[in-house]
């Protein structure tokens, strides 16, 4: 019992270490989006002359946000069932 225990733990501390990272990442990007919107003197997406790259990395942001949503989730079932 104590195996299955200690392997529940080292795996909720794993989630909760690739939750964090992902969170990093979108902070990242976020700095990224501000940067080329900086540049461009472009903010509103819907501008056809909004930089692409801007656009990729947000849905990339909007991706991963969406991902860290599912691994929370992911996370809180476990620790409910520990």
């Amino acid at each position: 019992m104590q195996e299955v225990s200690r392997s529940g733990a080292a795996g909720e501390l794993r989630l909760d270490a690739l939750i964090a990272d992902l969170w990093w990442r979108v902070r990242l990007l976020n700095t990224d989006i501000l940067e080329l919107e900086a540049k461009s003197g472009l903010f509103d997406v819907h501008q056809p002359t909004y930089p692409l790259l801007a656009l990729n990395l947000r849905a990339r942001r909007d991706n991963l946000v969406s991902t860290i949503g599912v691994l929370e989730e992911r996370a809180k079932s476990v620790s409910e069932a520990a």
